[in-house]
C-alpha cells in the first residue's frame, strides 16, 4: 500500500499513534463478512475477502490523496442463516453481531481513528439490519463520524453489475469475479467453469418468505452465473467498490 496507507495488525503501536497525529488525522475502515457456504466453488471466507479487497484499494487510493487511513482486522462472523443448511456456516444471533461490531467501531473512535467506515460484502438482511444499528449505537455513543455506503442501496447497486443488480449474485458471476481478483487460487475454477446458471433473485426469494438459501432453490449454495466469472471483471467492480468508500470518507470530511 502507499505511504498513509496500512493493515492495523500489522502496525506497531508506535505507528498508529504517529498516523493519529498527522494533519487530518487517520481514517479506519472495517471489512466486514461472514463465514458461510459459497457454492462447491469458492471459499467460506468469500465476503471476508472480498471486503479486504474493497477496503485496501480505498485506503490506497485515499493514501494518494494525502488522506491517511488503516484496514482494521476483518470481522468474519455475522447472521449467515440462509448458509445454516450448509456445512462450514457459522451464524452468529442478531444481537451478537450487532454488539460485536458495536464494540470494534467504538474502540476504534476511542482510539482515534476517524472517520470510520464499514466496508461490507455480507448481503443477508438481517446482516445489513446489523450493521446500521451498530453504527447509530457508536454515533449516539461517542458521537463518532461512522459511515456505511451499503451497496444494497438503489443508488450504489445501480453502479454495480447487471447480475448484482438482478438478486441472482450469491457466489455467482459477481462474487466469483471478485474473488478470482483477489484470491485466485482459492476458486475451484475448474469446477467452477462448469456450474449451471441458477437464475434466481435472493431479493424476490426473501420477499416471497424463503428463510434460506435451500428454499430458495439454490441446492448447492450459489445463484446467478459462476462460469461467466473473470478476474478482469473482478478488478473492475472492486474499483465501483472502492470508490465508494472513498466518497463516503471524502465527503465526511470536507
Amino acid at each position: 500500500m502507499p505511504d498513509g496507507a496500512h493493515d492495523l495488525a500489522k502496525l506497531a503501536w508506535p505507528d498508529v499513534a504517529a498516523l493519529v497525529a498527522r494533519p487530518g488525522g487517520c481514517a479506519a475502515i472495517l471489512p466486514v463478512g461472514a463465514t458461510e457456504a459459497h457454492g462447491p466453488h469458492l471459499p467460506l471466507d468469500t465476503d471476508v475477502t472480498i471486503a479486504l479487497g474493497m477496503a485496501r484499494r480505498a485506503a490506497s487510493a485515499l493514501a494518494e490523496r494525502g488522506r491517511a487511513c488503516v484496514v482494521l482486522p476483518p470481522l468474519a462472523y455475522s447472521v449467515a442463516q440462509f448458509a445454516a443448511p450448509f456445512a462450514g456456516t457459522l451464524s452468529l444471533r442478531p444481537e451478537t453481531a450487532r454488539a460485536l461490531l458495536a464494540d470494534v467501531l467504538a474502540a476504534a473512535a476511542g482510539a482515534g481513528l476517524s472517520p470510520l467506515a464499514v466496508a461490507n460484502a455480507h448481503l443477508e438482511p438481517a446482516h445489513i439490519e446489523t450493521i446500521k444499528a451498530a453504527v447509530e449505537e457508536v454515533r449516539g455513543r461517542c458521537g463518532a463520524t461512522v459511515l456505511f455506503p451499503d451497496v444494497t442501496r438503489r443508488a450504489n447497486a445501480q453502479r454495480l453489475t447487471e447480475e448484482f443488480r438482478s438478486g441472482a449474485c450469491h457466489a455467482g458471476r459477481y462474487e466469483g469475479s471478485l474473488v478470482m481478483a483477489d484470491d485466485p487460487t482459492a476458486v475451484k475454477d475448474e469446477l467452477r467453469r462448469g456450474l449451471p446458471e441458477v437464475p434466481v433473485s435472493l431479493v424476490e426469494a426473501i420477499r416471497a418468505g424463503r428463510r434460506d438459501f435451500l428454499q430458495a432453490g439454490g441446492s448447492q449454495a450459489y445463484f446467478g452465473r459462476p462460469a461467466e466469472a473473470s478476474a478482469a471483471e473482478g478488478q473492475q467492480t472492486f474499483a465501483i467498490l472502492a470508490s465508494l468508500l472513498v466518497e463516503a470518507i471524502e465527503g465526511s470530511t470536507l
